[in-house]
């Protein structure tokens, strides 16, 4: 065998010198951080992000309903309901699993202050048992301005679903995020836990009763967030409520489902997969017969869910030279970042019963997995083949032309003349130079399956971050940082 080549040994000199100054607990820290420029409403005296300002204050006004909050959902100034409530979930889905991590990098209370900002709007949202507001603004004419959301023109229409309008799977993901979170504020604030469990359960016996689609009932939102089914939200729900409540009812609903097969994936739009991991859990813990036919199904889902993701299955997912598990060309890290989350708390499962997990290639050990999500975070990073991290703020190679208003645009902070609709677009979105507001935190859609990533605003497919990417690497940042 030859010797290694000088290039070959500075080589790996240097991608050791990099693994090793990534600091995840700023990354962490940052994480959260992007929540605060999500925000929508008056801002708080702790507000962190000084370059945004009071917007939305007018919200729900239309229908004589008190909608300011809440967190816009993207580049945009829409408040979409079922991203949000999934990023709710996610968020509080971390906090659960890595607490005592959150808690050790001292940022607990503001994860805490990320979830609550959601819940506390989306129990404005729901007014009345069956009846839920799931959309503040229109996204075509939102999308045809490009204003700071502190001086923005546009329509703020508001949608809702109730008994005549169904939506069992906006119901079924705000139900599964206000149990989530009434987990995550049991000790800190238990009266306040109690009362989103209240929501939460009123909002399943909606979901169950009045099935639908819920942009069968919003046609807005048809090209934005249309739902491709219910079932998967009405499980999602019902596994999270049993988790917060221990009320054995809803694990006989879940007994009398179907389980969803392997999924391909798991984001906002698919959570079979989340199920499957939190029923696994239960059987590996011993609180759920792992006899019975119908317990083994979703747990054997969700561990042929993690072998295809880790490359050990009989269908694995594709993954990019670079080695980041890839998807779809449009806004592929969110689909990393989830997939990351599940195998992290899954090799923690594993590792506290000093187990393997059975892959059709070979048993996987609890290192194994938490290395590979590792991979995956490090990628993100900024230890791939562009040397880019695609959270903003983080490291010196950084996306710096990321489609999103308030941070392309100069901050009313500095300069309070008012950015027409079109005027956005020809003095703020067409300049060619950084966004004069860093959006800390933020997790961009990501490269192509080349390993490519154009920075640039107009390049909305890889350049715009979405609240549903940051949540889930919460968790898992934690976890790394420990």
């Amino acid at each position: 065998m030859s010797s290694p080549s000088l290039f070959s040994i500075c080589l790996m000199l240097l991608l050791i010198q990099q693994v090793v100054s990534l600091d995840y607990g700023a990354a962490l820290t940052k994480s959260i951080l992007y929540y605060e420029a999500q925000r929508s409403g008056k801002l708080p005296p702790n507000q962190r992000i000084q370059w945004r300002g009071d917007s939305g204050l007018g919200d729900g006004s239309d229908n004589r309903i008190d909608l300011v909050g809440g967190y816009y959902d993207a580049g945009d100034n829409v408040k979409f309901g079922f991203p949000m409530a999934f990023t709710i979930t996610m968020l509080s889905w971390s906090v659960i699993e890595f607490e005592a991590q959150l808690k050790a990098k001292n940022e607990l209370s503001n994860a805490l202050d990320a979830i609550k900002w959601g819940t506390d709007y989306l129990i404005k949202a729901h007014p009345q048992p069956n009846v839920l507001y799931g959309q503040v603004g229109d996204g075509d004419s939102d999308h045809d301005c490009w204003q700071r959301p502190e001086d923005m023109t546009t329509p703020r229409t508001s949608y809702k679903i109730d008994q005549q309008h169904p939506g069992s799977d906006l119901a079924g993901e705000t139900a599964a995020a206000f149990a989530a979170a009434a987990i995550a504020f049991k000790e800190s604030n238990p009266s306040y836990s109690s009362q989103l469990l209240v929501h939460a359960k009123q909002l399943f016996d909606f979901a169950k009763s009045h099935q639908g689609k819920y942009s069968d009932s919003i046609s807005a939102v048809r090209k934005f967030y249309g739902s491709s089914g219910f079932q998967d939200e009405l499980l999602w729900a019902a596994i999270w409520l049993h988790r917060a409540s221990l009320d054995q009812s809803y694990l006989e609903y879940l007994q009398s489902q179907e389980t969803g097969g392997t999924r391909t994936m798991f984001c906002w739009d698919d959570k079979f997969t989340g199920v499957q991991i939190l029923i696994s859990k239960l059987i590996l813990e011993g609180k759920l017969d792992k006899g019975n036919k119908k317990w083994a199904e979703y747990g054997g889902h969700a561990q042929e869910f993690i072998c295809n993701c880790i490359g050990k299955g009989s269908a694995n997912a594709n993954r990019t030279s670079g080695g980041l598990l890839w998807w779809d060309p449009w806004n592929d890290l969110q689909y990393a970042a989830t997939a990351s989350f599940v195998i992290t708390s899954y090799s923690d499962y594993l590792t506290s019963l000093g187990s393997d997990l059975p892959c059709p290639l070979g048993p996987v050990s609890a290192v194994d997995l938490i290395n590979f999500a590792r991979s995956q975070v490090d990628y993100i990073l900024g230890i791939n083949p562009k040397n880019t991290s695609y959270m903003v703020g983080f490291g010196s190679n950084f996306p710096q032309q990321v489609h999103h208003r308030g941070a392309s645009i100069v901050s009313m902070k500095k300069d309070k003349t008012p950015v027409t609709c079109r005027g956005g677009y020809e003095n703020w979105f067409s300049k060619n130079a950084p966004n004069p507001n860093v959006l800390d935190g933020a997790i961009v859609g990501g490269p192509d399956y080349n390993d490519n990533y154009r920075d640039s605003r107009a390049n909305y497919q890889q350049a715009e971050p979405t609240s549903v990417n940051a949540a889930p690497l919460v968790g898992v940042l934690a976890r790394l940082a420990a």
